[in-house]
């Protein structure tokens, strides 16, 4: 049905908004739990447009390589391709997943999210 790394990571992001939590985390959760053709695929050059030097992104769904950051960018995300993890790194930025953007403790107010 799903995958269970997908089912952990909704879970885990709708706990963290329960109650007095961020709500920024429900609704990276809403938007991961819809069917797999309706999820976002990002590419690079539309991070490049929506951020900033130093800027922190969150994409629920997957990142691809079309386009290039001129900047260096933390891109936390549900799936990367490998040629975006590659040029994010050469780019100076952090490619996290959004579990690992959740345990850095980055303020919600700081993140973005694209899709």
């Amino acid at each position: 049905m799903m995958n269970p790394e997908l089912k952990k990571t909704i879970r885990t992001l709708k706990a963290a908004s329960k109650g007095d939590g961020p709500a920024i985390w429900g609704a990276l959760a809403e938007e991961l739990d819809k069917a797999k053709r309706r999820r976002v695929a990002v590419n690079l050059s539309k991070i490049n447009r929506h951020s900033g030097a130093g800027g922190v992104v969150a994409v629920p769904g997957k990142v691809l390589a079309a386009g290039s950051l001129k900047h260096p960018v933390t891109v936390a995300a549900f799936s990367f391709s490998e040629k975006a993890r590659e040029k994010i790194a050469l780019a100076g930025g952090r490619a996290l997943t959004l579990l690992e953007l959740l345990e850095a403790g980055v303020a919600p107010s700081e993140i973005r999210i694209v899709k």
